[in-house]
């Protein structure tokens, strides 16, 4: 299935709020709701949408501060931090990356006490460089149709 112009207003209005009907969709995007439907599903059976998510707010269930963190691994300690990181309940997200470093981890944590204790599980597999999040400037922005490079 090619992402047509179409495709990509209706994943535009799913990114927007992804709890909206169908039909609210059909409005927005000039076809019927069971045209949206059948695209719907047809990106989801593609693997072009991946998935559906609440969106939670780290701060209203007690985590007090969000950290970037990133980890260069000690030799043959990557492989092992690779799979603990899976365990680990404060990271949101994980991408091995090129460059200095091979990891970066976004994390949410209670408080001061809380980080210290994680930079101290982390440091047996490297070192860490951690940046508290002050404030997001963009965030979940949409994945839009390229017009050009």
């Amino acid at each position: 299935m090619k992402v047509d112009d179409l495709s990509w207003k209706i994943l535009s209005c799913l990114q927007q709020n992804a709890r909206q009907s169908n039909t609210e969709i059909a409005r927005k995007v000039g076809i019927t709701s069971p045209a949206v439907a059948e695209r719907i599903r047809k990106m989801e059976d593609l693997g072009i949408i991946e998935g559906y998510y609440a969106k939670v707010s780290y701060f209203e269930t007690g985590h007090q501060l969000k950290a970037i963190i990133t980890l260069r691994a000690f030799m043959g300690r990557l492989k092992p931090f690779i799979e603990k990181v899976k365990d680990f309940k404060e990271v949101v997200n994980c991408y091995r990356i090129t460059g200095n470093e091979n990891i970066v981890m976004e994390v949410v944590l209670k408080n001061q006490k809380h980080l210290e204790q994680f930079i101290d599980r982390l440091i047996t597999y490297g070192e860490c460089r951690t940046h508290i999040v002050l404030s997001n400037v963009v965030e979940n922005n949409p994945l839009t149709k390229k017009t050009h490079l």
